[in-house]
């Protein structure tokens, strides 16, 4: 154990730090030992529950953030450094505060008697049940070591696999709400000053421009309006999208929509996959493995799927009949499973693929890339030469026949 100390010394200055005994008394005895006086001592904890929770609320632990954790977890414990060590020196050195915290409370637990696995458990919002679940089976058959690497080697596929996912929608993001922020402050501040010049004129004008001059004049009466209506609108999906239903109807239509709903079907497929394999080669049963898979893939649509395999499994049945059935699943990973049943190796077979679908990803993400940019400039090249002959071209007609 560690315990925090506050001592005087010799020359009566007090001096503070840390100390390392396996119980109270003898820490006092190891300070008395280096002629310092003991004031106060007490056992190093993580910070408190109220300091815990500010630090929750401004730094959320992220995929990398577990992912660094893991990695140097993995590399301590291979070194034959103990839990309870390793994982100490990992919470000191954590830059992250909320995790550096829960680390030392968890090295406080492992001290205490309570299986690493349990320890981990009691924060179920940053380490997920499948993180837990492997290491605990790693726990019971005596491989730690082992059940930590698949562990490290999961979260870092995971924060792959979301990094690329995001990386390809924050461009085209960024640019449509750029675009949409200068329509607005155009349509709101430069087309009516455009458009009082053709009123001044009280030139006839075609349909069109007449248009643009209404939604011009609404605009630069009631733009507080609209912007009340457009943050509104979207407050509410967000809040519906939280709800059950909401977030069943958006999974859906997730994968429905043009392009990019092909990127996260193979972005779901990946993950059960990828994370159902790691599972099983940690040694948690199969049915046990789908149901924390289940909770894992993040889409109610695929979880639906996973959880009817692992009822099918429950009466004797094959994951496969289950898969052929849903038309979210394509027939090659139909025929993948297939073959890892008839021949005893689901994990190699779905190793396989969740590394195929994570490569049409990647191609899928590259095409993506070179798509979207072309599109976008054609879309607000249409949008600017819309202007220009709805404004721009009249009044140059008006003034050509003064």
């Amino acid at each position: 154990m560690r315990f925090k100390f506050k001592a005087k010394d010799k020359k009566n200055k007090i001096q503070s730090g840390v100390v390392d005994a396996i119980s109270k008394e003898l820490a006092v005895q190891v300070l008395q030992e280096n002629d310092l006086n003991a004031i106060l001592i007490e056992r190093e904890t993580g910070d408190s529950p109220l300091s815990q929770y500010l630090h929750k609320s401004w730094e959320k632990v992220g995929k990398k953030d577990l992912l660094v954790f893991f990695r140097q977890f993995h590399a301590l414990i291979s070194s034959k450094v103990p839990v309870v060590y390793s994982l100490r020196a990992i919470g000191d050195q954590t830059e992250h505060k909320y995790l550096s915290s829960l680390i030392k409370d968890i090295a406080n637990d492992v001290e205490d008697g309570t299986t690493f696995s349990e320890a981990l458990g009691r924060y179920p919002d940053v380490f997920p049940k499948v993180v837990t679940s492997v290491i605990n089976a790693g726990e019971v058959s005596g491989n730690l070591e082992e059940a930590i690497k698949h562990v490290a080697e999961s979260t870092e596929k995971n924060y792959r696999i979301t990094a690329k996912i995001r990386g390809a929608l924050i461009y085209p993001a960024f640019i449509l709400t750029a675009a949409l922020i200068v329509g607005f402050l155009s349509v709101v501040i430069i087309v009516p000053k455009l458009t009082l010049i053709i009123k001044d004129l009280n030139a006839e004008v075609p349909w069109y421009t007449h248009m643009v001059i209404g939604i011009g004049d609404f605009m630069q009466a009631y733009w507080w309006a609209v912007l009340v209506v457009i943050f509104g609108f979207i407050i509410a999906v967000a809040y519906y999208v939280k709800t059950e239903a909401g977030h069943k109807e958006w999974d859906k239509i997730q994968l429905e929509l043009p392009i990019i709903g092909k990127l996260f079907r193979y972005l779901y497929l990946t993950k059960f996959a990828n994370n159902f394999v790691v599972i099983l080669d940690g040694g948690v049963p199969i049915v046990q493995s789908l149901n924390i898979v289940a909770e894992v893939v993040n889409n109610s649509i695929y979880q639906g799927i996973i959880l009817r395999c692992a009822d099918e499994v429950k009466t004797g049945g094959n994951i496969s009949t289950v898969l052929a059935q849903s038309d979210y699943i394509p027939g090659i990973v139909t025929k993948m499973v297939i073959v890892g049943e008839k021949t005893g190796k689901i994990s190699e077979s779905l190793g396989s693929v969740g590394n195929f679908y994570e490569q049409e990803m990647d191609e899928m993400i590259k095409n993506l890339s070179v798509l979207i940019e072309p599109v976008l400039i054609v879309g607000l090249g249409l949008g600017v030469a819309f202007l220009a002959f709805s404004i721009i071209l009249p009044i140059y007609n008006v003034v050509q026949n003064f």
